[in-house]
């Protein structure tokens, strides 16, 4: 395996993070997470007011949400790389200050042309998050990142939630202009937070062979280091994880109310109920698997991606119990759901908390950002996969079989990372012991 030369040593930066700072930053950047999260999801809930608003159908209104992940999607190696190669959190800051911005333009929009191109704006700051990680990777060492990353990701779920409580109750009395005049205000209130309140970190310090280093390198990321990253095999097996990982959350997210509504005769009260529980497991499912992800890789270099593929296959099998439940036994429905949501999630803290096991610190955005681009692939065919499945058989055929496929895809690619991944990870403990080395030497 090679790992990424290491770019031009800038200057040397010296200092140590406090533990209560460190968790200071946590709760901005979740902040962060949590509001942006519901800013980008509350569209949902809101279709209905924003199509009778303007006039427009089912399509239209589907172009706008597609137009606005095209531009996320594109975006994310020119975020990746820029924050690689400069300050991560007033880039961060900017992202927030686009989210509140563009979000007022949207609701701002008087006739439909200007409200899909204001809409396709706001994709924009959707792609900027690899660098929030990135940033996190240099607070937090090896042993303690995947449940930092999994306590981050707890705020796709909750913001899920946020989005349509705000939706469900400010909607109808505000209206939709409103609510996103409120959100788009908090983003630019998170914006001044972390610009004036989160602190830059030098790219390294948590890792553990610069622990009695005073000074750490500022190491930025170029060219020749982007096109390394594809030479590292877990990395790449990774992307594919993620590929087909995604399979399963978007045909669920997209398609599983109705299924409830459609073919296990659901209310839509009991509908939002069984969905407002699974989302809830999720959330911890993210905490559970980072932690165990954590005290197995203290264990075993391969301890991540053994519980990423502990926990694929074993929601697959959860799912097959799940959707083999009778439609009256909705009690016995509802609590497997809340099993498989909380099995389920929790491969995706122990991938993202990989990537900074084996990529050197300057390239760790644009190796989340890429990964993300190639998961936004499988985001985009899964819907559409099942819909076609759905017209010839019936949802429910369609989501176990596209939800047990890929998981089973995912813990064997999480079986081939296992068994790699010690050598990819010994390859960033090696230069990393070169770089303290040299630091040693210059500051001696």
């Amino acid at each position: 395996m090679q790992i990424p030369r290491a770019g031009a040593l800038a200057e040397v930066e010296s200092g140590r993070v406090r533990a209560r700072y460190r968790w200071f930053v946590v709760f901005v950047l979740f902040a962060f997470l949590l509001l942006h999260q519901a800013d980008k999801l509350l569209i949902g809930p809101l279709t209905t007011a924003i199509m009778a608003d303007f006039g427009i159908n089912e399509a239209q209104m589907g172009a706008v949400s597609s137009l606005a992940i095209v531009v996320a999607s594109v975006l994310y190696p020119v975020w990746g790389y820029l924050y690689d190669r400069y300050a991560r959190a007033p880039l961060l800051a900017l992202a927030s200050l686009i989210w509140g911005a563009t979000t007022w333009l949207n609701a701002l929009a008087r006739t439909f042309p200007l409200f899909m191109i204001t809409r396709s704006t706001t994709g924009i700051d959707d792609s900027s998050y690899p660098g929030l990680y990135s940033l996190l990777a240099d607070y937090f060492g090896p042993r303690t990142r995947g449940r930092v990353y999994g306590a981050m990701q707890m705020s796709g779920p909750l913001g899920f939630m946020l989005g349509t409580v705000l939706a469900t109750m400010l909607g109808g009395t505000l209206g939709w202009r409103r609510v996103f005049f409120i959100t788009g205000g908090s983003g630019i209130l998170v914006a001044a937070l972390i610009y004036f309140g989160v602190r830059e970190q030098p790219r390294g310090r948590a890792e553990p062979e610069m622990e009695d280093l005073e000074a750490v390198g500022t190491y930025r990321i170029d060219w020749q280091a982007v096109r390394d990253l594809f030479r590292i095999p877990s990395l790449l097996l990774l992307m594919a994880q993620g590929f087909f990982g995604v399979f399963a959350w978007n045909v669920l997210t997209f398609w599983f109310f109705r299924y409830l509504e459609t073919e296990r005769g659901y209310t839509s009260g009991q509908a939002m109920v069984a969905m407002l529980v699974a989302i809830a497991a999720l959330s911890v499912g993210y905490l559970v698997g980072g932690n165990l992800g954590d005290a197995l890789f203290q264990r075993t270099r391969r301890g991540r991606a053994i519980v990423g593929g502990a926990g694929t296959l074993a929601a697959a099998v959860l799912l097959l119990l799940t959707m083999g439940v009778s439609a009256e036994h909705t009690t016995l429905f509802t609590l497997l759901l809340a099993v498989t949501g909380v099995v389920m999630s929790t491969a995706a803290p122990n991938a993202m908390a990989t990537v900074p096991d084996i990529t050197l610190p300057e390239a760790r955005s644009t190796a989340q950002a890429v990964r993300k681009l190639v998961e936004d692939g499988g985001a985009a065919l899964a819907p559409f996969l099942a819909g076609v499945i759905a017209m010839r058989s019936s949802l429910h055929v369609a989501i176990v079989t596209i939800c047990v496929t890929t998981w089973v895809a995912c813990a064997v690619l999480f079986g081939v990372v296992a068994y790699l991944v010690p050598r990819d990870v010994e390859a960033l403990r090696r230069a990393m012991r070169e770089r303290a080395s040299e630091l040693k030497e210059r500051t001696s």
